[in-house]
Parts: structure tokens; C-alpha cells; sequence
């Protein structure tokens, strides 16, 4: 059977140019069957049926004049989000994978007020997340992580060159040798839920990066209650986490 790239078959099958079938599939959005397609210049049989699953659609939880909160679809960089909102600048940032409360400032009086917060850890965190492995209790991860920042970013545990970061795990539900967790952070180092929880034997799942050998759509982790100055704001569990088998 005859092949070719990737993201040749994918243009010619669904009559798309060559440049938008590289980038559907180097947003991780591109499968067949279960696998993503990860390398858009990989070898592939022509006849290959693929899958495209468009992430969901953005969901505005609440705004007023100096703040505007986001339900955050998986698969979609925080700032693209920015660029949908006119005149709003991101307060925070979610990882690509990472779904859930997003916060956005309006004006730029608020959104100094709103950094200050953040640098006082003052803002609430909240996350639930499906790992590896059996968590039966309460875990606090005290351990300095350092962000290497070239290219695709990459944090390590490193006790000379890292900040400090502090991460309070709950366990929530047992599903066969995995656990659901409740997670809370009082700093926001760059990867520092995946690189905590995968220096305890514990990734989440669908985070090869961080050493999962579990494959998932996405890495199950979700931005669930924020918190900052007098305003709460949560957003619900997508359903690849709350049905999770």
C-alpha cells in the first residue's frame, strides 16, 4: 500500500490546504482510531481514515467592567483565547491541554491590581486531575522546580536552581490503579501540578511529557474553582474527566 506524510493524506482527505492539515495535527487534534497523530511529516498509508476533534467551544462564566473569566476548552493556547477578547489581557495561563477557569483582565488599572494578587499568592487555585497509580491520602509536595524554557518548556525538581513551589494533593475517587485528585497550588510555576505530581510516581494521565504510560485525547487536568480578590469562579468538569473509565 502506497504512503506519504501525514499531513498530505490529511489535506488531500479532507480538501484542506497542506499548511492547515500541519497545524490541525500539531494542535493534537488529529486521530486515528484512538492514536494522535503526532509528527505531521510522519510516514502514513494513503487510504488512512482520519478523526479531527475540534476542541469545545469557549464558555464565558461571568465578566463585568474590570474582569472577565473563561471556561477554558482543552486543546487551545490561553492566548488565543486573549485574541478573541477584545481589549482583555491575560491575568494567568493555562497550559494547551489544561481546561478550566481562565482569568482576564479589562482595564489596566484592575488587571495591576489583579498581577499583585497573584504575586502576593493571595489567588486561590483549585484543579482536579486523573493520575497513575493509587493515591489513598492527603500528599503536600514541597520541592523547588526549574523551567528550562527553549523550545517546547520542560520543568525538573531541581533543589540549586529552583523556585520554590508548594502543592496540596486530595485524593477524591479510586477507578481501578488510578485516582482522581483534588489539587490545590499556592504558586504557579510553569508545569508545576504535571512536574509535582509526576515526581511522586503519580503523572496525570495522557501527560507523556511528565512520564505517563497512560494514553488519553488530553492530559486529564482541569482548572475547577479560582478565586481573587472578592470574586469565586468555577467552571464544570469537561466530560472526558468527570465520565473518566
Amino acid at each position: 500500500m502506497a504512503t506519504d506524510k501525514a499531513y498530505k493524506v490529511l489535506a488531500l482527505s479532507r480538501d484542506i490546504s497542506n499548511n492547515k492539515a500541519k497545524e490541525l495535527i500539531d494542535r493534537g487534534i488529529v486521530f486515528v482510531e484512538d492514536k494522535k497523530v503526532k509528527i505531521a511529516r510522519a510516514e502514513i498509508h494513503t487510504e488512512t481514515i482520519f478523526r479531527v476533534e475540534y476542541p469545545d467551544k469557549m464558555e464565558i462564566l461571568y465578566q463585568d467592567d474590570d474582569i472577565i473569566a473563561i471556561n477554558k476548552p482543552a486543546q487551545v493556547d490561553s492566548y488565543e483565547i486573549q485574541d478573541m477578547i477584545d481589549g482583555a489581557e491575560l491575568l494567568h495561563r493555562l497550559d494547551r491541554d489544561t481546561s478550566g477557569v481562565l482569568l482576564l483582565g479589562k482595564n489596566r488599572k484592575f488587571i495591576e491590581k489583579a498581577i499583585k494578587e497573584f504575586k502576593s499568592r493571595r489567588v486561590e487555585k483549585h484543579y482536579v486531575a486523573w493520575v497513575d497509580g493509587v493515591i489513598y491520602e492527603r500528599v503536600e509536595i514541597d520541592q523547588p522546580i526549574f523551567t528550562i524554557k527553549k523550545g517546547k518548556a520542560f520543568s525538573m525538581i531541581d533543589t540549586v536552581r529552583g523556585k520554590r513551589a508548594f502543592t496540596i494533593v486530595t485524593p477524591e475517587e479510586l477507578q481501578g490503579k488510578k485516582s482522581k485528585i483534588s489539587i490545590q497550588i499556592t504558586t504557579g510555576r510553569t508545569h508545576q501540578i504535571r512536574v509535582h505530581l509526576s515526581s511522586i510516581g503519580h503523572p496525570i494521565i495522557g501527560d507523556e511529557q511528565y512520564g505517563s504510560r497512560t494514553q488519553a485525547k488530553r492530559i486529564l487536568l482541569h482548572s475547577a474553582k479560582m478565586k481573587i480578590l472578592d470574586y469565586e469562579f468555577n467552571a464544570k468538569e469537561p466530560r472526558e474527566i468527570l465520565q473518566y473509565k
